[in-house]
């Protein structure tokens, strides 16, 4: 478990690693938890093509994953040799689509004893957001980021209180080398196909930033990633013989990008090894790259484009800080996207809010109460189950008959920054076992999870139904309540105040004594339940 932020007072080591769909990068950092910044101590690449698929199964091929599991390996050992505290690592577009993708990250587990989170594509926009908005000012103007990965990429639209708008397209520099150039140098009509088919694929998530930019307001365009930096490396070594260093705030125009995706297409890749600044692995995928480019920049009417170093794997590193509340200015806002879209979620889904506030707030206050007594969970899963506890019942919005598994569905399938995909996962099955049956081991959504993880959902799920008991009529009847552990008895005394004193609530204490029995067998205690006011006891 996550240290919690109250505990890191000393500055730390941090590792995070972005395993892509061209390469495996690691970011290693020293942070000063007073200050709330970072110094990057050491950064380590490996290109390992985990993009390269089987093209009949959609496969990551075992050659793929063994020289991605190689790579990580290295990291690794290089995190643990700097005195690394901590590592945190993401997979993406590679991972997120391969059909074998969570073999692969359990293959990572065992071999490599590294835990990977995968991330959804907006997820990834979001971190890449924040790893641009750590190191610019975006003062008064509206800024445009590029990432251009091997799988995907991410374009976002921000400002400097908060993101407008965050998308991930399934074009990348490796994904279209493979699908579109089968020539070389690629042939004219190859490369007509190519544009057209990039065109089409930003079509939509340039119509949205077009769409939420103000009238009269005139964005700045941002990139981050190989790709982008390379194409500002060779146009620097071109007109000025030489790298600026940092390259961080070099500007290329769309007319030096223009001029490369031309004497790009016109050379074979042999010849392109030859180019100043082009690396050899990067020679092979540059052009799809430099057109996505491109076609980005004419679509959105913009001139010129500023480097930025920082991009996911900063990010990251942001993110963490941010969930261990160490960073409090102007990063605050985004320290709260995780709660302000599962509100967000609430709200699409007609929930109840005053109801689903008092359910989560009775769910936590049974996690803060039981925590080293019953259980010894941390901050994250309190997280998971507020989320759980605000959305749990969500479902009523398709239908009440089985509404726990409509949860489930619409909570999985969500887009809920923040989160990774494994997170969802656990909070949309904490939500789903509020009522009726208890997990069980032929419930696929359940039994696919770690044993770890599904004594969370296990133990969670059974706070949360003692919540939803607690106001079962919806009226908010239930001031509070104190829990009282007799360790040696095993029982639980639920001492409970009701907001009327003249109100027995007989159908909370009825429905509680219903909903108790899952928190009774996976506890193996009792629950007593007492009215504060009519000191009236109830045990069943």
């Amino acid at each position: 478990m996550a240290p919690s932020s109250a505990q890191i007072v000393d500055p730390c080591m941090l590792a995070a690693i972005d395993i892509g769909t061209n390469s495996v990068h690691m970011v290693i950092v020293r942070i000063d938890p007073v200050l709330a910044t970072f110094t990057i101590v050491a950064r380590e690449k490996d290109t390992v093509r985990l993009g390269d698929r089987d093209p009949q199964s959609n496969n990551l091929t075992p050659a793929a994953m063994n020289r991605a599991i190689a790579a990580l390996k290295r990291c690794v050992e290089l995190a643990k040799g700097l005195e690394v505290e901590n590592i945190i690592a993401v997979a993406t577009s590679a991972t997120r689509e391969a059909k074998n993708g969570q073999d692969f990250l359990t293959r990572v587990q065992t071999e490599v004893g590294l835990t990977v989170d995968l991330i959804s594509g907006p997820e990834e926009a979001r971190r890449i957001y924040l790893g641009v908005f750590s190191c610019m000012d975006f003062h008064e103007v509206p800024h445009v980021m590029i990432d251009i990965g091997g799988g995907s990429t991410e374009l976002i639209l921000a400002d400097r209180r908060d993101v407008r708008f965050l998308s991930s397209t399934k074009v990348g520099a490796v994904r279209l080398t493979q699908d579109f150039v089968h020539s070389d140098p690629i042939d004219a009509t190859e490369l007509a196909v190519l544009r057209a088919y990039v065109r089409g694929m930003l079509e939509r998530p340039v119509d949205e930033i077009k769409q939420r930019l103000k009238g009269g307001e005139k964005a700045q365009m941002v990139g981050t990633s190989g790709t982008i930096e390379t194409l500002a490396t060779m146009t620097a070594l071109q007109k000025q013989k030489e790298v600026p260093n940092p390259i961080q705030g070099y500007s290329i125009s769309q007319k030096d990008v223009e001029e490369w995706v031309k004497k790009l297409a016109g050379l074979n890749c042999q010849e392109r090894f030859e180019v100043a600044g082009l690396s050899d692995r990067r020679a092979e995928i540059i052009l799809p790259g430099a057109v996505i480019l491109l076609e980005a920049m004419t679509m959105l009417e913009l001139d010129s484009i500023t480097i930025c170093e920082r991009a996911l794997r900063e990010g990251m590193i942001v993110d963490w800080m941010l969930t261990h509340g160490l960073i409090q200015d102007r990063m605050r806002f985004q320290g709260e996207i995780r709660q302000r879209g599962v509100l967000k979620i609430a709200r699409k889904y007609q929930v109840d809010l005053g109801f689903g506030e008092r359910v989560a707030q009775f769910a936590t206050s049974f996690f803060d109460q039981l925590r080293g007594v019953l259980h010894d969970w941390g901050e994250t899963e309190r997280e998971w189950l507020w989320a759980a506890a605000i959305l749990h019942n969500c479902g009523t919005y398709v239908s009440h008959s089985a509404h726990h598994k409509h949860s489930y569905y619409l909570i999985r399938n969500a887009e809920l920054l923040g989160y990774t995909e494994i997170e969802l996962e656990l909070i949309a099955n904490i939500a789903r076992y509020h009522r009726r049956s208890k997990p069980k081991k032929r419930h696929d959504d359940y039994i696919k999870l770690s044993e770890p993880h599904r004594l969370a959902v296990r133990q969670l799920s059974s706070l949360l139904r003692l919540a939803v008991a607690l106001d079962r009529r919806q009226v908010g009847a239930i001031e509070s309540f104190d829990c009282r552990y007799d360790q040696d008895k095993r029982q639980l005394h639920l001492h409970i105040t009701p907001k009327d004193p003249d109100d027995d609530c007989a159908l909370e204490l009825w429905n509680l004594d219903y909903k108790k029995v899952v928190f009774e067998e996976e506890f193996n205690t009792k629950v007593v339940a007492t009215l504060a006011i009519l000191l009236k006891s109830r045990q069943g």
